[in-house]
């Protein structure tokens, strides 16, 4: 979709969406459309009984007289010093979604928000430009069939601001962020097979390159892992005939002595449970079992797109998860690089055993002053949390209150769950170091985080468990049903307010 941004000027063709206070009050641009409508704005207010201007309502006007438009959108606005930059990102989502549904193909955002506001006019218009832009994702790749009506109309966006310029300007990383998000949502959507370890390595490493200064990308494949004594990973992938990869992606933008900080995602490109096999109900929803190296993916495009002051490093392990006569077996001991012999009770427990080796290698090489990691690890957290919220596990206060505040500012919200000695305790083996379950379904998620605290050697690190949120079944203002890419703004945000170098 196009995004321009320009002076405002009584628009000639598309729709135009102006804002309304609380309370009834027309901004600048409503009345000034009122005016070259002999008063229609005004009209439709007045006739729209459950309009009050409160943020998110919108009352559609149909092409009046006086303006050769299409249609006027009144969008309440809410009350100005409530004005902040997610509510008008959701705005622009909001809006996006619905002239699509209407099936315009050209509009004008003109919600001058004045002096009133606490967000900058030139923030303002990047904010409602950047929320347009994460709703009108679609990943439409496969489909061959659509009627028009099917297809979203919705081509160009013009944003009024009095300094387009500066609202240009302002928009450039969000845009590069959207740009960042459409990326991942595109990986965590592609089925199985055509998204596969070889092929997800493949889509990393052409990353690197002029485009984006600074990011150079590693594949490791199977005989490296092998070297390296990955046989935590290796024993995941031994069922299938997809041989395993490990991406390391390094982003260097400031000097080389500067530690990294480093993401690490679980990236099971389809999870059948292995010998521990899932239902079939849903199996299909294992193509994105892979959404956490997703994030981490795009999470490092997005920070040398926009030209981060950090130092980064990002790692996914990937592999897929089958059942075959060459499958591990519940029951397996397996040694994992840091020399701690795992037993595998249940082969669904698999994200876990990924992670074990690609955190131990992060740390091991790179020596980062703190570790991420995100993974579609458990259904458990989706008990204790639902749909809402990440599930954020910490051995650092501080990282943990970082990243909850960050999730805060996104609209990506996460929730810290406990560690401790006592949970750790259901882990231990009668037969190796660790064992990869607990033996019964009680603090499934706490589990599986302190299974992988144990291959963290002490680095401040922190554990996302986005199986909740990862996929939606429904819209929401800025994210469409389907992958949410949910964590790579959450990251962003986190490395741009407590990272970025002046």
């Amino acid at each position: 979709m196009d995004i321009r941004f320009a002076e405002f000027s009584l628009p000639q063709s598309g729709a135009v969406v102006v804002g309304v206070w609380e309370d009834r009050a027309l901004t600048g641009p409503a009345r000034r459309l009122d005016e070259a409508t002999q008063g229609a704005v005004a009209r439709a207010v007045a006739a729209a009984p459950r309009f009050h201007g409160k943020k998110n309502e919108l009352v559609p006007v149909i092409g009046p007289p006086g303006l050769p438009v299409s249609r006027i959108v009144l969008a309440g606005l809410g009350k100005p010093k409530a004005i902040d930059a997610r509510l008008l990102e959701d705005l622009g989502g909001t809006l996006a979604a619905h002239l699509n549904s209407a099936g315009e193909s050209e509009a004008t955002f003109a919600v001058d928000l004045g002096d009133g506001a606490p967000v900058k006019p030139a923030e303002a218009a990047a904010r409602l430009a950047y929320g347009a832009a994460l709703r009108s994702y679609r990943f439409d790749k496969y489909r061959t069939k659509q009627k028009p009506e099917q297809k979203p109309s919705l081509s160009s966006i013009t944003v009024s601001a009095a300094s387009p310029g500066e609202a240009k300007q302002a928009y450039q990383a969000l845009g590069a962020a959207a740009e960042a998000v459409a990326f991942t949502r595109d990986l965590v959507s592609e089925p199985a097979n055509e998204l596969y370890p070889e092929s997800m390595a493949e889509r990393a490493a052409a990353l690197a390159g002029p485009d984006l200064p600074g990011l150079t990308v590693e594949v490791l494949d199977e005989n490296r892992l092998s070297e390296l004594g990955m046989g935590a990973l290796l024993g995941v992938a031994q069922g299938s005939v997809r041989p395993p990869r490990v991406v390391v992606m390094q982003y260097r933008g400031v000097a080389a002595d500067v530690a990294p900080l480093a993401f690490i995602g679980k990236g099971v490109t389809f999870d059948t449970g292995g010998i521990s096999i899932k239902p079939a109900g849903g199996m299909w929803d294992m193509k994105w079992d892979m959404a956490g190296a997703g994030v981490v993916i795009g999470l490092m495009r997005l920070l040398a797109a926009r030209r981060a002051r950090v130092n980064a490093v990002g790692l996914v392990g990937l592999v897929e998860n089958m059942p075959s006569g060459a499958a591990q077996r519940p029951g397996d001991i397996v040694r994992s690089m840091s020399g701690q012999t795992i037993e595998v009770l249940n082969t669904d427990a698999e994200g876990r055993l990924v992670l074990a080796d690609v955190l131990w290698y992060c740390q091991d090489r790179f020596k980062p002053k703190a570790m991420i990691d995100l993974a579609t690890l458990t259904g458990a957290v989706i008990v204790a949390l639902g749909h809402e919220n990440a599930g954020l596990f910490a051995n650092n206060d501080e990282l943990a209150e970082r990243l909850v505040a960050a999730g805060k500012a996104v609209g990506e919200p996460v929730w810290r769950l406990p560690l401790a000695e006592s949970y750790d305790r259901a882990i231990d083996s009668d037969a190796a170091d660790v064992k990869n379950i607990a033996g019964d379904r009680a603090a499934g998620s706490i589990i599986g985080a302190q299974f992988v605290q144990r291959f963290v050697n002490n680095v401040p690190w922190a554990h996302l468990d986005i199986a909740g949120v990862a996929w939606s079944k429904k819209d929401a203002p800025t994210v469409p049903k389907g992958a949410t890419a949910f964590g790579v703004r959450l990251l962003d945000r986190f490395v741009a307010d407590y990272y970025e170098s002046d």
